[in-house]
């Protein structure tokens, strides 16, 4: 089992890759039913100025497009990242009864770290959580975006401080 969540959580990273492309958090999704991608989504937050543009979202768009209904009850989802509150959300709501995540999100998951809105008991419908599938890949992808975010941000910042001081005319 195992070997196959690995090669759907690859086809997550690949999906996390164009979020990457594109300047966003590399998060990506796949949507698996009867062992096909029904459904694949990266994250487009910024890109579409939308804050319902979650790779989770857009894939299950797509999955629930795919079989013609908004159940997607013997489908397995991929995802890269810990989902959050919004996400784990409509996981519940689409009836999907399996999730395998990629790495933890300690500061926004809502799969275990913060909330566990999968499996609460109190909804109508809890979901199989399978933690850690290729892990590194995953975790290292988001930690290599953020240090380099760090960087830009900070060299934008500096030549947006030179452009001032050289030009100290047009900001009055």
């Amino acid at each position: 089992m195992m070997e196959l969540h690995e090669k759907y959580m690859r086809e997550a990273l690949r999906q996390a890759r164009k979020a990457y492309a594109l300047g966003e958090v590399p998060i990506g999704c796949v949507i698996v039913c009867g062992g096909k991608i029904i459904g694949r989504g990266y994250n487009r937050r910024n890109t579409d100025k939308n804050t319902l543009s979650h790779a989770e979202i857009t894939a299950i768009n797509k999955a629930s497009k795919h079989v013609g209904d908004w159940r997607l009850e013997d489908c397995t989802l991929y995802v890269t990242l810990e989902p959050c509150q919004m996400c784990s959300g409509a996981i519940v709501q689409a009836r999907i009864p399996e999730v395998v995540i990629g790495c933890m999100n300690p500061k926004a998951g809502c799969a275990g770290s913060i909330l566990n809105i999968l499996q609460m008991p109190e909804f109508n419908h809890q979901v199989n959580v399978t933690k850690g599938v290729l892990e590194e890949a995953c975790s290292d992808m988001l930690t290599t975006f953020f240090k380099e975010l760090r960087v830009r941000n900070k060299l934008e910042k500096e030549m947006k401080k030179h452009e001032e001081t050289d030009n100290p005319s047009q900001n009055a």
